[in-house]
């Protein structure tokens, strides 16, 4: 069974394309992604996000299964930000400091939380599975976690070197590719659309 996936991102196709191998399944990009127009990411919640991508782009590729995905980072301290707009917090809140969006986007998370002794955080996955603008299969994942008073590790990307795992002492950032896919909120989400795929008449 093929699944197209509406991302260009490789390290997520790779990790995508993996896990399903397992099921027999087969993942791929959705054709000519880049032709076709960004639908706006206005919704207020991850799943509301990835369900409006997954409708658009399933329009593109008649009778096909599309999903979509949508993450971001929760820190309960700073109620819930970044959340839906983790990689545009940065930009949304007129923060020009020097580096790559990553680089600013974590700057400022570290600014807003300062010295708050509350350092606890989740990232956040969810994913629809959608055919002809009609979403047929939803699912989540979630990883909790820690922030850093400093980013750690060379891998990864977004807010990866500040995101610790308490139990292994180790960021995302510092984590190995199978292990961080083991662990992360979007290789639990993969995991749980994958199963439902299983168990429903597509």
């Amino acid at each position: 069974m093929p699944l197209y996936a509406a991302t260009s991102n490789p390290g997520k196709l790779r990790e995508f394309a993996t896990s399903a191998s397992t099921q027999n399944i087969g993942v791929f990009p959705l054709p000519r992604l880049k032709e076709i127009p960004e639908p706006v990411e206005d919704a207020t919640t991850f799943m509301g996000n990835a369900e409006l991508k997954a409708r658009a782009y399933s329009l593109s590729q008649p009778n096909a299964l599309v999903f979509a995905d949508d993450s971001g980072l929760e820190v309960p301290a700073l109620n819930n930000e970044p959340g839906v707009r983790s990689a545009r917090y940065a930009d949304d809140a007129g923060f020009h400091e020097s580096g790559s969006k990553d680089e600013r986007n974590n700057a400022l998370l570290l600014q807003r939380l300062n010295e708050n002794p509350n350092r606890a955080a989740r990232f956040v996955c969810a994913l629809a599975l959608a055919r002809d603008g009609q979403i047929l299969l939803r699912a989540e994942g979630v990883v909790a976690g820690e922030i850093l008073h400093a980013p750690r590790g060379t891998d990864g990307f977004g807010y990866d070197p500040l995101f610790l795992i308490s139990s292994l002492g180790l960021t995302f950032a510092e984590l190995p590719a199978e292990k961080k896919w083991e662990l992360s909120h979007r290789g639990r989400a993969f995991r749980a659309l994958l199963a439902e795929i299983r168990t429903a008449s597509l």
